[in-house]
């Protein structure tokens, strides 16, 4: 059975992720110098998403 056209997956469209997940704000903190090892992980900075 064939699948009609229009419910085909676009592969030009790329959504982009508005929000980080944890591990990637402690990297972009790490990185800021604005986190170090052994600080809180709950309670993070806000940090602004890369497109």
């Amino acid at each position: 059975m064939s699948r009609h056209p229009s419910l085909k997956g676009s592969t030009k469209i790329i959504k982009t992720r508005n929000v980080l997940k944890r591990f990637e704000r402690i990297d972009k903190l790490q990185k800021e110098g604005r986190w170090e090892e052994g600080d809180k992980v709950l309670g993070l900075p806000k940090t602004k998403v890369e497109r």
